[in-house]
């Protein structure tokens, strides 16, 4: 295995994600490329969560207003997440990666454009309407994908 795909999300899971598959590559001394996807602008809208691996957000920097300036800013502190998600990982040779769309397809097809032999990403366990409405995206990533992909369990704790 030469590359190693990390897919990372917002959700606080990302710093183990990106952990377990850094260590997974350097063990392989592969290639390691850090993915975030973008989705619709209306989705970050409603996002509460705490600071990932020195990432504190993006909700402050850009106009309710205007869907391009939006759409610029969420690129930008996506691509800013994933440079923090590098420098937490210490490694600069790391390449990092944004594509928008669909979860799952997005990840996929970023797999197969950058050659990737396997995808490393995480599994939210959400719970009854939660789940209702959130795609599954790691279910639709394993049915799509042509390469192995590694799923590490992301449990949250009750409350």
């Amino acid at each position: 295995m030469k590359k190693v795909l990390i897919a990372l999300d917002y959700e606080p899971s990302a710093e183990v994600i990106a952990e377990t598959g850094y260590k997974i590559a350097t063990a392989l001394n592969a290639e390691i490329i850090l993915l975030h996807v973008i989705a619709e602008p209306a989705y970050y809208s409603s996002m509460e969560y705490s600071p990932i691996m020195g990432f504190s957000g993006f909700m402050d920097s850009f106009d309710a207003g205007l869907t391009h300036t939006i759409k610029d800013s969420i690129k930008n502190m996506a691509l800013d997440f994933l440079e923090k998600s590098k420098k937490h990982l210490g490694n600069e040779t790391i390449t990092t990666l944004i594509a928008e769309g669909s979860f799952a397809e997005s990840i996929v097809e970023a797999a197969e454009n950058e050659q990737a032999d396997i995808i490393v990403m995480g599994s939210h366990n959400r719970r009854g309407l939660d789940k209702l409405l959130m795609e599954n995206v790691a279910e639709k990533v394993l049915h799509l994908s042509k390469v192995p992909v590694l799923v590490i369990p992301i449990k949250k704790a009750d409350k």
